[in-house]
């Protein structure tokens, strides 16, 4: 059976765990939560909330999670992978070529204070948006150019934003896809409290809506090298040539 490895590479608080829940009503496809979050906690020495429970509970090893998980048996035809992009810290990065890439964006004026709420101090290797625009660029330059997602555009138009990123993987939309049952699903991680209590009590995705909170001061330096990597992949996502 010929599986369609998705790869989804995101940032933190872009509703990619909206997506995952999203892939996961569909019958075709089986989802994975962050398969690479023990290997970076090890890799990298960080502190994030729920970090002795993830490496009791993942295997820490990434190149055996990407032989094994990332590459390895599936029972369905789609392979939903939910990643962080800061996740491949450390890991040989060939295996990009064998599976479908997508990167899932978010404005960092808009993510940052969020950020902040889980992760003190945050860093621009937080925000996943350097890695993101190299990924971009080394993908493309080797013929394999990702998929990108605003999650903007994913939350201010479901429907159509879904249907066009099926059209690309060559699927077709299930409308089930729009909606899912509130509460935790058995594929979340272990740091679920920590992250995912809103989309908890959700049943779709989120309605967009601009934020009416002054920026803080102090993440000035941080939102102005987060900016320009944004605004570069900005260009590349499904929907916002339409929008333009």
């Amino acid at each position: 059976m010929d599986i369609l490895r998705l790869c989804t590479w995101s940032g933190p608080r872009n509703a990619s765990t909206a997506l995952m829940y999203s892939f996961a009503q569909r019958t075709d496809t089986r989802v994975v939560d962050e398969p690479l979050y023990a290997h970076y906690l090890e890799a990298s020495s960080v502190h994030h909330p729920a970090r002795a429970e993830i490496l009791k509970a993942q295997d820490a090893d990434g190149e055996r999670v990407v032989r094994e998980v990332i590459l390895g048996p599936c029972d369905r035809p789609i392979l939903f992978l939910k990643h962080r992009a800061h996740h491949l810290a450390g890991l040989d990065r060939g295996f990009l070529g064998e599976v479908t890439n997508l990167l899932l964006i978010r404005d960092p004026e808009e993510m940052i204070p969020s950020l902040a709420t889980v992760v003190r101090a945050p860093r621009l290797r937080d925000t996943a948006l350097k890695i993101q625009a190299f990924l971009y660029k080394e993908l493309r330059d080797l013929g394999h150019p990702p998929l990108v997602l605003d999650s903007r555009e994913l939350r201010s138009d479901p429907r159509s934003v879904l249907g066009e990123l099926c059209a690309r993987l060559g699927l077709e939309l299930d409308e089930a896809m729009l909606h899912w049952p509130p509460g935790p699903r058995p594929e979340d991680g272990v740091w679920a409290s920590h992250w995912y209590q809103s989309l908890h009590r959700s049943t779709g995705f989120l309605p967009w809506v601009p934020s009416l909170e002054t920026f803080p001061q102090r993440y000035w330096p941080l939102l102005e090298k987060a900016r320009p990597f944004y605004e570069y992949l900005r260009r590349q996502a499904i929907g916002v040539d339409a929008r333009a």
